[in-house]
């Protein structure tokens, strides 16, 4: 058997993770196995030697996925083969690349492909908390050049005490849910939700999680430092650069740069004019220039570019639109726009606009989830989608983007922990915010748009919800300057990029992500509190249109209605092959389902009309009622026999009207009195204790002679 070099980590909450190299997966650039308990996930990483021509970012790719046989399940569907990756996958995917993205040289651009697998799982440790630990490491042990390493743990709250890397069970009880990565020094990036929580709580919980990940970083050195191939890193030279060329583009367009900057302009005036000042520069070059040189003057006019906007708003503390730090766009917002719709609402930001959309729903439509390591069901769903002509381009629309999940799941995670519980909320939900323009901050008005909408399908959420993107810029003396409500062009020349979602009472959501080395604790604390005036900016905005949940819901909405049986009494409602659930449906024009909750049958109808309702719930009761001697039915003459008649007192339920119970007189012949198919009054004087045989009576109704 091969062994591999080895390195432990003693976490802080006492498991020991394990990361191992040179066992499986040698052929790749960097391959680890981290093991936790029973939980093991297998990370490569592989680097093209050269980069392509022409390409002058970083193409880097990260996979994540959660093998079924690490379960021992069985993927479903009729394949029963692992398919397109789940959202949750996709999340963790987006979680490790955006930990990894920014500490890569700015001049590699070698096509780079991070691969991890959960391979087994012992169902307790959640291993998207390791996820990034293990990519990181496999870079760390490889010759690719990297700024890190890094790594990221989860951190929950359970009774006050922070816990990190809570196993799952530990996680259905905590009110706080945040994942955070970190290299040794600095925080790169952090998001997750929690229950109203404090600026100083969300800190707090960052500065434990930081304590963990040092941990995890300095184990990832120790083991790269016994690897040989890890150092030196391979050398390599994607870039040509020009330095003349450089100095030439600063000196001609960097004043008209900040002349633009300083205009206040629209987003795409701005563009224009930007677009129109790097054409001017290339004329001003020779045809021969001009082509072998445009690919640079592009690079260098887009420094100057950034360097202008950073200037102005450190020096003059004024922004590309004109406003202060501060300052947050213009706002305007309608409720019940689309009359056909459960709910509605449009929220404008400036020149962002989101137009959500609420379906309310049974348990039917609730959300299947069967992944590898979660089951169940959801019946709170958000989607967002971000067509191009947003930010009026015209593109191809292949499917849904990992950008799209990921901020449908921000907006989300702001919103759900203000749904009310389901004995107050019977519906399932569907929120789906359509953003129709686009410049910054396009998930923050799903969730302020998400809220109003909600409140006006009649949702009755506990508190509203709104929500803002903070940016940073900074310069390399540790200048700053925090800015309110960015811009897109602020958020992609900035150096962060933090969005903070919550209540009058406290944070829900957050997600940041940091473009620079070095952020001190105190510029986080700013950005909190400076995001915490903001929200309470929005939301004051928000209110001026509706300031709580609808009284009731719209008419169109199908009202529900719950009804607890006996488990034992589920399949009576149903029925052989689901005969009498159908029946019913039918025959009331109903929607009905039934779930096992707690050893009881929860059986939910839906219905637009009050009869049909009535209807369906006078069944189903009848159904499930016990019969009790001395109780008066109205009964249903089923069939006559010569010794009396069998009748129907319940659905489903029939006992015996001998013919000595029909009347006080002698009656000769039962079908000289009643019919097959008559409805008659009878009471129950008898249920035999061995058989469950009813016994009925219609003389003791009737007057004695």
């Amino acid at each position: 058997m091969l062994l591999g070099t080895q390195q432990s980590i003693a976490s802080k909450n006492g498991d020991e993770i394990i990361i191992e190299t040179g066992k499986l997966a040698k052929q790749a650039d960097g391959s680890v196995v981290v093991k936790q308990g029973g939980t093991m996930l297998l990370a490569t990483v592989v680097a093209s030697k050269d980069a392509k021509e022409g390409i002058d970012f970083l193409p880097l790719t990260v996979d994540y996925r959660e093998k079924y046989p690490s379960t021992g399940k069985f993927p479903g569907g009729f394949f029963k083969r692992e398919a397109r990756p789940s959202d949750g996958e996709v999340l963790t995917m987006r979680l490790i690349d955006r930990a990894l993205r920014p500490l890569f040289p700015d001049d590699f651009h070698a096509e780079t492909q991070v691969m991890v697998s959960l391979i087994s799982s012992d169902k307790s440790v959640q291993p998207d908390a390791l996820a990034c630990l293990a990519a990181s490491a496999a870079i760390a042990v490889s010759d690719i050049p990297f700024a890190g390493p890094v790594s990221e743990v989860r951190v929950g709250r359970l009774n006050g005490e922070f816990i990190v890397n809570p196993t799952f069970t530990q996680m259905a009880d905590c009110d706080m849910d945040i994942m955070v990565a970190a290299t040794i020094d600095n925080i790169m990036m952090v998001e997750g939700e929690m229950h109203e929580a404090s600026e100083t709580e969300m800190l707090d919980a960052i500065k434990v999680a930081h304590t963990e990940i040092k941990l995890h970083c300095q184990a990832q050195l120790d083991l790269a430092a016994k690897i040989e191939k890890s150092s030196p890193k391979r050398e390599y030279s994607h870039e040509t650069n020009d330095a003349d060329l450089e100095a030439a583009v600063m000196a001609y367009c960097y004043d008209k740069c900040y002349a633009i900057a300083t205009s206040a302009s629209a987003k795409h005036d701005r563009s224009d004019a930007f677009k129109a000042l790097e054409a001017e520069y290339l004329a001003t070059l020779s045809e021969e220039d001009q082509e072998e040189k445009g690919g640079l003057v592009g690079k260098y006019f887009h420094k100057v570019e950034k360097e202008a906007m950073r200037k102005m708003i450190l020096n003059e503390g004024k922004r590309l639109d004109g406003r202060t730090t501060t300052e947050i766009r213009p706002i305007w917002t309608e409720i019940d726009y689309l009359p056909g719709t459960h709910g509605s609402a449009i929220f404008t930001r400036g020149e962002t606009q989101s137009l959500t959309t609420i379906t309310l729903g049974t348990k039917l439509d609730e959300q299947t989830v069967d992944g590898a390591l979660h089951s169940g069901s959801d019946k709170f769903m958000l989607h967002y989608n971000f067509p191009p002509f947003s930010t009026g381009e015209a593109r191809p629309i292949r499917g849904v983007s990992r950008r799209e999940v990921g901020h449908g799941n921000l907006a989300l995670r702001a919103l759900k922990n203000m749904i009310p519980a389901s004995d107050v909320n019977p519906y399932t939900i569907r929120v789906v915010s359509d953003i129709l323009e686009s410049n910054g901050s396009s998930s923050m008005a799903t969730v302020c748009a998400g809220t109003l909408a909600l409140m006006d399908a009649g949702v009755k959420i506990k508190r509203p919800v709104s929500g803002i993107a903070m940016g940073l810029i900074m310069d390399k003396d540790g200048k700053y300057s925090v800015l309110s409500d960015i811009l897109g062009d602020e958020d992609h020349l900035g150096d962060m990029d933090f969005k903070v979602t919550g209540t009058e009472k406290g944070i829900t959501a957050c997600q940041m992500d940091i473009k620079v080395d070095g952020l001190a604790y105190e510029v986080l604390e700013k950005a909190l509190n400076q995001a915490k005036e903001g929200r309470a900016h929005i939301l004051n905005e928000m209110l001026k249109t509706i300031q709580e949940p609808r009284e009731d819901f719209k008419p169109h909405v199908p009202r529900i209605e719950t009804i607890l049986i006996d488990k034992e009494q589920i399949g009576a409602v149903i029925g052989p092959g689901g005969k009498v659930i159908q029946e019913i449906q039918a025959k009331t024009e109903t929607t009905i389902s039934i779930a096992e909750e707690d050893n009881k049958g929860v059986v939910q109808i839906a219905c637009d009309n009050k009869e049909g309702m009535d209807k369906a719930m006078a069944w189903i009761k009848g159904i499930v009622a016990k019969p009790e001697v001395g109780e008066v039915y109205q009964g249903k003459v089923k069939n006559i026999a010569a010794f009396g008649a069998f009748v129907e007192i319940l659905p489903g339920k029939e006992g015996l009207l001998h013919i000595s119970e029909i009347d006080h007189k002698r009656i000769e012949n039962v079908e000289d009195v009643l019919k097959a198919g008559q409805e008659i009054e009878v009471k129950l004087i008898e249920i035999d204790v061995k058989t469950g045989k009813l016994r009925l009576s219609r003389k003791a109704l009737i007057p004695r002679p």
